[in-house]
């Protein structure tokens, strides 16, 4: 057992920002993150996270995390452990419940508060592989051909965590320094000095195993437990869809082997003059395949 949660365990996650002793945590996370475009966030208040439908046959929605701003603007901020199908759509599905929510029964004029989705990813797309210096991507609606921004009150922004590598030595900014806790908590054993900071200094506090009653360690234990058997049956699959793909690589290589050896050898019984018939009958060729090899051979010597 390592010294402090796993903040990509659905316990940890919630402990550090879930909870309302920690909502300075929450608080100053989001500051960092949505620094240049929202300004300061000044508190944060938590919502139900189970959002249902307008009716009992509706799919309803359990968000990690759910709060709005002193200015009404609602914030969700999703942990995803590992590749979802459809994960962009389950999150563009997930903003219209505060969108919709917004809506009031009497007479209304449709201006909306901002909503914000942040996503925190325990893996990286397959179509962001090719960048791999690119860990946070903020989506907005924007104009195709001018790239300008059509509408600013709907944000999606998504943080491939894997894709953060940065050491202590190479923290820039106070951001770059939550990542790297993210990244790497469970890797520490004490508080690195560039990270001796008050708010750190209380998620290490918040983060301390040892801290945990008995009844909150059976519930991490279980959480941990449910994580590091999704992470192995997903490494499991990947390994066996290596060694799948190299098998069929090797078959492959085996059967073009084997196709280029037959060809070898029915080309030197042509120029040894031995029969049509005899040919095939020996190497197994059509007498399409032969007579293609007879003119591929003829169109090489001349």
């Amino acid at each position: 057992m390592t010294k402090y949660l796993n903040p990509f365990t659905d316990y940890g996650f919630k402990k550090l920002f879930g909870e309302e002793p920690n909502k300075n945590l929450l608080l100053d996370f989001l500051n960092e993150l949505l620094k240049e475009e929202q300004g300061e966030i000044i508190s944060l208040n938590y919502i139900k996270n189970e959002q249902l439908g307008n009716s009992d046959l509706d799919r309803k929605a359990i968000f990690d995390l759910y709060c709005e701003n002193e200015a009404g603007e609602k914030f969700i901020v999703e942990l995803q452990k590992t590749k979802q199908r459809f994960f962009k759509d389950r999150t563009v599905y997930y903003s219209t419940f505060p969108i919709r929510d917004q809506a009031p029964k009497n007479d209304w004029d449709y201006q909306l508060k901002a909503v914000y989705l942040i996503a925190i990813l325990d893996f990286v797309f397959d179509e962001d592989q090719h960048e791999p210096e690119k860990y946070r991507y903020d989506v907005k609606l924007t104009d195709i051909e001018t790239c300008k921004i059509f509408y600013d009150k709907l944000t999606f922004i998504y943080l491939e965590m894997p894709k953060f590598t940065k050491t202590l030595e190479q923290l820039e900014t106070r951001f770059d320094k939550w990542l790297y806790i993210l990244r790497n908590l469970t890797e520490l054993e004490e508080i690195p000095a560039p990270l001796q900071e008050q708010v750190f200094e209380q998620l290490f506090e918040t983060a301390e195993i040892a801290r945990l009653s008995r009844e909150q360690m059976r519930s991490y234990e279980d959480s941990l437990k449910y994580y590091r058997d999704l992470k192995n049956s997903m490494d499991t699959a990947r390994d066996e869809g290596k060694e799948e793909g190299i098998e069929i690589g090797i078959e492959i290589g085996r059967e073009e082997g084997i196709e280029m050896g037959v060809k070898t050898v029915a080309l030197a019984l042509l120029q040894e003059g031995i029969s049509e018939q005899v040919i095939l009958k020996t190497t197994g060729l059509t007498a399409e395949e032969l007579d293609q090899l007879r003119r591929e051979s003829s169109s090489e010597l001349g």
